[in-house]
């Protein structure tokens, strides 16, 4: 009989996020933080008496709301590095404009 190999599970990460339990856990909040800042100005679709959110436009919402610097939700396929070096990039950049002041 043959052996049936799984194959291995890549999953990307959602772009849309469907109900609170679903965009607490991309932000890596409980569900009462993601509701507070829905009332803040997170943006959320209000479908019926569900909510759903873009990850993008949730990360843009938190880079905007981190004062402009480059700012995303983790997630297990994202390449940390890549993140860590932008990150850095950033700051050289600014460190830079800011002595000048």
């Amino acid at each position: 009989m043959p052996s049936k190999k799984k194959a291995a599970k890549t999953k990307s990460p959602p772009t849309s996020l469907k109900g609170w339990q679903q965009i607490a856990s991309f932000l890596g909040q409980p569900v009462n933080v993601a509701q507070r800042w829905a009332k803040s100005g997170m943006p959320i679709v209000r479908v019926g008496r569900f909510v759903a959110a873009s990850a993008a436009d949730l990360n843009s919402w938190l880079g905007r709301e981190a004062g402009g610097e480059p700012l995303h939700v983790a997630t297990e396929q994202g390449d940390l590095s890549a993140d860590l070096k932008r990150g850095l990039s950033y700051l050289k950049r600014h460190k830079h404009k800011n002595r000048g002041h």
